[in-house]
C-alpha cells in the first residue's frame, strides 16, 4: 500500500503531522527520508525545506537527506521509505523531474510501499498536469516548458494556497475562485482547492 499526502505547506499543523504518522507502520528511527529541494532556487536552504528537516527530526527520523534532482542522481530515491517533495517553481520541478528520470522513479515508488508527501509545487508534480500554473502564473515558466503533463501519480488537480489572495495577484482583480472556475470551464476539469492548513491523504493499492 502506497500513501500520498498532498499539502500546501508541508507539516503545517499537528493534524497534518498526525495524518502522516498514521501512514507509518514501522520503526521511525530506521526509515530513510529524502527531501527533494529542486523546486526552490535556494534548494536545501529554502526555509520550508529546513523546516521539513526539523519536523522529521522532531518526529524521530534519523536518516534524512536533501536531494536535488537537478544535480543529484535520482537513483538515490529508490531505497527511501519517505519522499518529501518540497515546493517552489512547479515548472522547474517538472522540468528536472523529467530531465533526470526522477519522474519514472517516483511513479515506480508510488506503486510500492513508499510514503510520498507533495508540498505545493510538489503536490502539483504528482497530479495529471500543471496547466493551472500556466493559467495563473505563466511568468514562472522560466524553463520555456511546453509540455505541462505531470507525473499522474494521482488524478487530483491541486490548487495550493487557495486561501492566499496575496500570493496570486490578478491584474483584473478577479478572485482566486473566479479564476479557478474559469479554468475549470476552459479545461473541462475539476480542481481541488487546498488551503494552507488543509491536506489530502490518498492510500493507493499496488495493483494499478
Amino acid at each position: 500500500m502506497s500513501s500520498l499526502l498532498l499539502t500546501s505547506c508541508g507539516f503545517y499543523t499537528e493534524d497534518i503531522k498526525n495524518q502522516f504518522l498514521d501512514f507509518i507502520d514501522r520503526d521511525i528511527s530506521q526509515l530513510k527520508v529524502s527531501i527533494i529541494t529542486t523546486g526552490s532556487p535556494l534548494k536545501e536552504n529554502n526555509r520550508y525545506a529546513q523546516r521539513a528537516m526539523q519536523d522529521f527530526q522532531d518526529m524521530g527520523f534519523q536518516h534524512i537527506k536533501f536531494v536535488d534532482i537537478e544535480f543529484d542522481d535520482p537513483q538515490i530515491l529508490i531505497h527511501r521509505d519517505v519522499i518529501y517533495i518540497n515546493g517552489g517553481n512547479p515548472f522547474a520541478l517538472l522540468y528536472y523531474a523529467k530531465k533526470s528520470g526522477a519522474d519514472e522513479i517516483i511513479k515506480t515508488l508510488a506503486a510500492q510501499n513508499v510514503i510520498i508527501v507533495g508540498v505545493s509545487a510538489g503536490a502539483l508534480l504528482l497530479g495529471p498536469n500543471i496547466n493551472i500554473v500556466d493559467f495563473f502564473t505563466p511568468q514562472m515558466n522560466t524553463m520555456d516548458l511546453t509540455d505541462f503533463k505531470a507525473l499522474g501519480v494521482t488524478d487530483k488537480l491541486i490548487f495550493p494556497h487557495y486561501d492566499r489572495e496575496d500570493v496570486y495577484k490578478d491584474s483584473t482583480n478577479k478572485t482566486i475562485e473566479e479564476r479557478i472556475v474559469e479554468f475549470e470551464s476552459n479545461e473541462n476539469c475539476k480542481v481541488t482547492r487546498l488551503k494552507d492548513e488543509e491536506y489530502i491523504s490518498i492510500l493507493m493499492n499496488q495493483a494499478h
